[in-house]
């Protein structure tokens, strides 16, 4: 095939097609290429190449498919060699201590990519630079690299994987020294590598050369085995798992679950949970469900509550498809299915690692030394068991690189952190793992599920019992969908200056009255004496939280990955006022004022969440 394509009338455009055909040796995805061209497809060509994916905190997530905008061989190679040079240049001994690499089995054969594909690339990039590499040689969770990270000692970690997105996605997650994800200025100066290291290296593509270096470590057969040890240390009711009837199912929705949650309710003497046969193998296609997302509830649990009805299980366990994530489901009473959100499931994991720290620790103060974490958006119910129980709160920003950076200076600090969690079913129940972890999450879930049923108690009646001890919090999460960002900045610019001046915030929305208001866009917060937010700013998106005088707290957010307004609201009662209709109905009368006053959805053209 000819490497000098027609042009397309557009210079820059040329430019970039002409660039990827001279470096990309795939066949699939230059072909596809070539065929654009030559159809004159300007349109699909300029989607292709007119942005190149950016790199952030998070790495990079895009679908799979030719060009700089996609996830495809060529930039696995260009991404790569960036970070590669970073590490050379920001850490010591680098070549020797060496970075990991994991995967999911995510694939899309139009273009020829795969995540076992990416990842053997990643490889053959830095041994290219004499770098000591550890491969894992089949599918993990995504756990599993920082807890490698961790344990060896390594420079970074490299996860291919796209978690929960749709089929055709996959990413490039990165995790730092510390074992936690990177956190600003990485981001931007590995992204700065990456556009000085286009050109890939001699080897880079040499990926058969790479496999037989002896630069090239296998870490399965170890991690596996020193994973599941550590896990143990927080199993803290052998005996009862033994014995215990409590019959639990679990979906690994497609993904790289199934066998991993099996071996960590072995490591806990739990029966092994039922699995859904239809789910339980990795499927790139995920073809029982719309979105391989446990956080969209039911829809993707239909065929777990069916074998639940089957075997008689009361309980429903499933990860996402990378299995960081956990959600939870039970029977109720009335033969229904109860999906719990994020925030009460956060509520009966930091519970339960709290009981059980106790019943370990009979020396009083050791609790001063104790910490938890959650994100800002999420429920602040750990705040309310702190304050009874003495331990330390503390909340972060959205996301679990900032509570797993939080977490390692306090362990750095010789601090105990017991427990993190976000309300996107996130929880990090083990300073082993410095990111959320479905995998040990589910072990413990089912020790506290099987430790309940000796009490004759279930998940449902616990979380009230912690809401009656604790004081209610009832929280409601939505969102919109906005492909206009002049609106979006327009919506919160109107918050900024609501009475006409700059920071001139709302002081009631409807009926409510707001008492303090903090925007971490711009740095403001009316609760600090100097109006500056103590928490990191970002110019680059929009989070306002209002404080209101009913004891509410909302955050209107935009989302860093999909064209979504966010919204978290939440109503925290004293501990004692437990009229929760009367709650209900004051929290549906909160969200109803926010997206009248603030949102105003008919105004701005928002849709609102498909139901």
């Amino acid at each position: 095939m000819e490497n000098k394509p027609s042009s397309t009338g557009d210079t820059k455009l040329d430019q970039a097609v002409r660039q990827w055909l001279q470096f990309d040796k795939n066949p699939k995805t230059a072909s596809m290429v070539q065929d654009l061209v030559k159809e004159g497809a300007v349109e699909a060509l300029k989607k292709c190449f007119s942005s190149r994916m950016e790199f952030g905190t998070a790495g990079l997530r895009a679908a799979m498919g030719p060009g700089t905008s996609c996830m495809n061989d060529l930039t696995i190679i260009q991404t790569t060699q960036g970070f590669c040079r970073y590490l050379e240049e920001s850490l010591d001994n680098f070549k020797k201590r060496g970075v990991v690499i994991g995967y999911d089995a995510r694939a899309h054969p139009p273009s020829g990519g795969s995540s076992k594909r990416f990842a053997s690339l990643a490889a053959a990039v830095f041994i290219s630079r004499g770098v000591s590499v550890h491969l894992f040689s089949d599918i993990v969770p995504t756990p599993f690299v920082p807890f490698t990270v961790s344990h060896l000692g390594l420079c970074a970690g490299i996860m291919v994987t796209a978690s929960h997105n749709p089929k055709q996605d996959n990413g490039y997650k990165v995790y730092w020294e510390n074992g936690a994800q990177i956190v600003s200025p990485h981001d931007k100066g590995i992204s700065k590598a990456i556009e000085e290291n286009l050109e890939p290296w001699p080897e880079s593509w040499s990926t058969e050369e790479a496999l037989k270096s002896p630069l090239l470590k296998d870490p399965y057969q170890d991690i596996h085995t020193q994973y599941f040890k550590a896990i143990q240390k927080h199993c803290h009711h052998r005996d009862i798992n033994k014995s215990s009837e409590v019959k639990i199912v679990h979906t690994s929705v497609h993904g790289v679950g199934h066998t991993f949650v099996q071996s960590a309710f072995k490591a806990f003497d739990l029966h092994p949970p039922y699995a859904v046969k239809e789910q339980k193998d990795p499927d790139p296609e995920f073809p029982t469900v719309k979105y391989p997302n446990p956080e969209e509830g039911e829809g993707v649990l239909t065929l777990s509550f069916a074998l639940a009805e089957r075997e008689g299980a009361a309980v429903v366990l499933a990860n996402d498809p990378d299995a960081d994530r956990l959600a939870i489901a039970e029977k109720q009473e009335s033969g229904q299915w109860r999906v719990f959100s994020g925030n009460e499931l956060g509520a009966l994991l930091g519970w339960w690692m709290f009981r059980c720290w106790k019943q370990q620790n009979s020396d009083g103060a050791a609790v001063k030394n104790l910490y938890m974490l959650s994100s800002t958006v999420s429920s602040k119910i750990l705040r309310a068991i702190a304050l009874k129980e003495g331990f330390h709160f503390e909340e972060t920003l959205t996301g679990f690189k900032w509570m797993g950076n939080r977490a390692k200076d306090l362990l750095d600090q010789g601090k105990t952190v017991l427990f993190a969690f976000e309300e996107a079913i996130g929880y990090m129940c083990s300073p082993f793992v410095l990111d959320k972890d479905g995998v040990s999450a589910a072990a413990i879930a089912g020790e506290m599920i099987s430790y309940l049923a000796t009490k004759s108690s279930s998940l449902s009646q616990q979380v009230t019992n912690i809401y009656e001890e604790y004081g209610y919090h009832i929280s409601k999460n939505s969102y919109f969908i906005c492909h206009d960002q002049d609106v979006i900045c327009s919506m919160f610019e109107r918050l900024r200056s609501y009475s006409g001046q700059k920071d001139s915030y709302p002081t009631e929305c409807g009926r409510f009255s707001i008492s303090a208001v903090r925007d971490l866009t711009t740095g403001y917060d009316s609760n600090q004496p100097s109006n500056k937010a103590v928490l990191p700013t970002s110019r680059s998106s929009q989070m306002i939280t209002f404080t209101f005088s009913n004891g509410g707290v909302a955050t209107m957010r935009t989302s860093g990955t999909e064209p979504k307004i966010k919204y978290y609201t939440e109503l925290c009662a004293a501990p004692g006022n437990s009229d929760v209709t009367h709650l209900k109905k004051e929290l549906d009368e909160l969200v109803d004022a926010i997206v009248e006053n603030f949102f105003e959805p008919e105004k701005n053209k928002l849709q609102p969440k498909p139901e």
